[in-house]
């Protein structure tokens, strides 16, 4: 077999083996299907989660309590033993970072673009709000799961990669390169203990593995709908502040 013939070969398994994979869009359709439906996300305004953090290999353990309402309002206040109040937010675009080590720092560019995505209310189910192209690249056991690969290219910032469970359709990892105050790191992180708020299936565990360490956030309590005032969502004085 000579190279014009072995390459034509090639190709054409390739497109064959491209054209068996379902599509990015069913299967992320799929998911917000698994976890609850358009409907549940859409009875969804307002959730505040309360959990823990653990950083086990530094014999860490703190709290940690989300605030979220629409359409992209978000607090994370976390209490952190020897680390002190972390706090981080979005509210009218802006977000920040406030804590008692470095202070207070106001996020751009693709730093700012990553934090909002994720501050989107019932981000799941409006992902084609967040992102400018999906596609379905292959096949990948994760744990022992047999899971599709879809890759996610947002309008601003690196491409996300979501693994999710042919059996299920749940969200299983995720992997990524977060940009941060020290640069680009890759991270990666696995969704597990999926447990159903309001009518939405959530994950209740998220071990995320970046920079050589791992941090384990365990969600105990979601209650959806709760009444959170406006002003829970005011920049801090100290935040106000650093964009002068």
């Amino acid at each position: 077999m000579n190279r014009r013939t072995l390459l034509t070969v090639l190709c054409a398994a390739t497109w064959a083996s491209a054209a068996d994979l379902p599509s990015a869009e069913s299967l992320l359709d799929r998911f917000v299907e698994a976890t609850g439906g358009k409907q549940a996300y859409a009875g969804h305004q307002t959730e505040v989660a309360r959990g823990t953090v653990e950083m086990a290999a530094m014999g860490i353990k703190g709290t940690l309590v989300r605030y979220a309402a629409e359409p992209d309002h978000y607090l994370v206040v976390m209490e952190i033993p020897g680390i002190g109040r972390v706090l981080s937010g979005v509210k009218d675009g802006v977000a920040w970072e406030l804590t008692d080590l470095m202070g207070a720092r106001v996020k751009s560019g693709v730093e700012r673009a990553e934090a909002l995505r994720e501050a989107r209310f019932n981000s799941y189910a409006v992902w084609r709000d967040l992102y400018l192209k999906v596609e379905t690249t292959g096949e990948e056991a994760v744990d022992g799961e047999d899971c599709y690969k879809v890759v996610m290219t947002p309008a601003e910032g690196s491409a996300e990669t979501v693994y999710l469970s042919k059996a299920t359709g749940l969200g299983v990892k995720l992997t990524l390169t977060a940009s941060t105050q020290m640069g680009d790191l890759p991270a990666e992180m696995r969704f597990g203990d999926y447990k159903r708020f309001g009518g939405v299936l959530m994950p209740t565990r998220l071990t995320e593995r970046s920079a050589g360490q791992e941090i384990v956030f365990v969600l105990e309590s979601v209650e959806v709908n709760a009444a959170i005032p406006a002003t829970q969502f005011d920049l801090p004085p100290e935040v106000t502040a650093a964009r002068n």
